[in-house]
């Protein structure tokens, strides 16, 4: 065991946490006011929701010992064996249950980024239920292939340094999948944030906690660790200027609100790549990520008609699967030894591979989503009805106003 390597994935497992309540501000500054509290609620409700889950089931199904590749074994349900002493499969150097505990922050951030695609139409009951048994059926079988020991994603040699796949590509296509199943809201085309200074503000914590994300996935400050943070702010950087340039040509007019959601999308497209790219790629994907996106938010939601209320399969779903795409295009061993050389040098093997690990998230995501909530459909009422929708849903599903005037 080692203090620095401890000390270090501990602060990382804190900034990844600030994740959360970053992201109930950037989402619910996004939103009607007389929908800000709902909003914000299911990303406190992940907090609570998945912190038991995973102690309970969640961190063996997704990193215990493994079943075919597929899922880990129950061996260390309610956390038997997972204690202060290490495990070598994942880190020799910090204790286990440090490296639980990171590992549960990136399955609470998970599905809170999902209730950006149907915020302000999703009852609140169905949402609960809906969190729990995603976590447990999609992400913790994901987080297996791509993390776990024995998984088959890993085993095929898939590259996924922090999570474009795990928590990215799952979040945005089962938003989609929500989105679609749930319907438009009421007035969907008039709708506008209401509080734009906290959406900035929780892009700011996002960018902050996404150090905790990105280089803390190294488990020990070493040079791939460094290049992570190198790249992981370099590409935020990239991705908000490719953004205000795509907007400022097709709008004439550089937005607050697009300059830090491109920031994000850069964080989300580096995210699988942060520990396997140079710096100089980092750009690239960065600015590449931000004018993908961008497009895809702005043009191609309102060409295809679907109603992703904060944009969660054009930030992450889009983002992620170009971040997983440019890892199999610009990774390198010059960076880090135990990942692959990608196209650009020499090996067009791990873009093959990458391309299979992103197919499989999506459908797998997107075919588990719609089971779970044609299942959730048979017990209760998915979404709101239309009165409680017009009157908003902080005072018809939770009985309280964010704003007294």
């Amino acid at each position: 065991m080692n203090l620095a390597d401890t000390v270090f994935i501990f602060v990382s497992a804190v900034l990844v946490m600030l994740m959360t309540p970053g992201l109930a501000l950037f989402y619910g500054g996004m939103v009607h006011q007389k929908n800000v509290l709902s909003t914000t609620i299911h990303s406190y409700s992940a907090m609570f929701l998945v912190s038991i889950q995973w102690i309970l089931i969640g961190y063996s199904f997704a990193f215990g010992p493994d079943v075919k590749g597929l899922i880990g074994n129950l061996d260390w349900a309610f956390l038997n064996n997972v204690g202060f002493a290490v495990n070598e499969d994942y880190s020799a150097t910090i204790p286990h249950g440090l490296f639980m505990m990171f590992q549960l922050m990136f399955a609470i951030l998970t599905p809170a980024l999902i209730s950006g695609a149907f915020a302000e139409r999703m009852r609140f009951s169905a949402f609960v239920l809906f969190t729990l048994l995603w976590t447990t059926f999609v992400y913790d079988p994901i987080a297996h292939w791509v993390w776990g020991v024995g998984g088959w994603i890993r085993e095929l040699g898939a590259l996924d340094f922090a999570g474009g796949n795990v928590v990215h590509i799952s979040s945005g296509v089962s938003g989609l999948i929500l989105a679609l199943y749930l319907g438009k809201r009421k007035h969907a085309g008039e709708t506008s944030p209401h509080h734009l200074p906290f959406t900035i503000l929780g892009a700011g914590l996002l960018w902050y906690g996404w150090f905790g994300f990105n280089v803390g996935s190294a488990l020990t400050f070493n040079e791939i660790a460094l290049n992570a943070f190198i790249t992981t702010n370099t590409a935020a950087a990239a991705a908000a200027i490719g953004w205000v340039i795509c907007e400022w040509f097709a709008t004439k007019k550089p937005t607050v609100l697009g300059a830090v959601t491109g920031a994000i999308c850069g964080l989300v497209a580096i995210t699988p790549a942060c520990g396997f790219v140079t710096p100089m790629a980092s750009i690239v994907i960065g600015l590449i990520g931000g004018a993908i996106c961008f497009f895809a938010i702005s043009f191609l939601k309102h060409k295809l008609g679907y109603d992703d209320a904060l944009d969660a399969f054009g930030c992450h779903g889009i983002g992620g699967t170009w971040g997983g795409i440019a890892t199999g295009l610009f990774a390198t061993t010059k960076v880090n030894e135990a990942g692959a050389n990608g196209l650009f040098y020499g090996d067009a093997s791990l873009l093959l591979k990458q391309l299979i690990a992103i197919g499989a998230t999506y459908l797998f995501a997107g075919f588990v989503t719609f089971a779970i909530i044609k299942i959730i459909r048979l017990f209760m009422k998915v979404r709101v009805e239309e009165k409680e929708e017009t009157t908003g849903l902080d005072l018809s599903l939770h009985g309280e106003k964010a704003y007294h005037s």
